[in-house]
């Protein structure tokens, strides 16, 4: 397979982190503005403590996308690079994006926390896949 087929999902999940940008913006701003927030806190992550609890899980969501996608984005250039791409690594791939996007929908709307847990660990399951499967070729 070629590499971009790998490279497919990590754009993919990058656009879906600047969606994830556009609406944390579009409800954090009004939110800022109709709630009365001391001006030495604005500035500190506890200023975003006055904000409504569904404009907070958009933002809280927003930076989960930098955390665990990290070493997806890294896993999956690695398989580029390597040229160990093949149909498994891919669909390994995309199902973590897909989980990803459904982790952020329901941390985003409805918040049920084991539900969004659930799908959290199974999108650990699709990375794990993609990093046992390189450490086995790599190493």
């Amino acid at each position: 397979m070629e590499a971009n087929t790998i490279l497919q999902p990590v754009i993919a999940l990058g656009l879906w982190s600047g969606v994830m940008m556009i609406w944390m913006y579009v409800t954090r701003i009004p939110a800022i503005a109709g709630a009365d927030i001391p001006e030495d806190d604005m500035g500190h992550p506890v200023g975003m403590s006055y904000l409504p609890s569904h404009v907070r899980r958009i933002a809280d969501n927003y930076n989960h996308l930098f955390e665990q996608p990290t070493l997806f984005y890294a896993t999956c250039l690695v398989i580029a690079v390597a040229g160990h791409v093949d149909a498994t690594a891919v669909y390994a791939a995309w199902a973590f994006v897909i989980l990803r996007v459904v982790h952020s929908l329901i941390q985003s709307t409805v918040n049920v926390v084991v539900l969004r847990f659930g799908i959290f660990m199974l999108s650990w399951v699709a990375l794990l896949v993609l990093l046992i499967r390189e450490a086995l070729a790599i190493f």
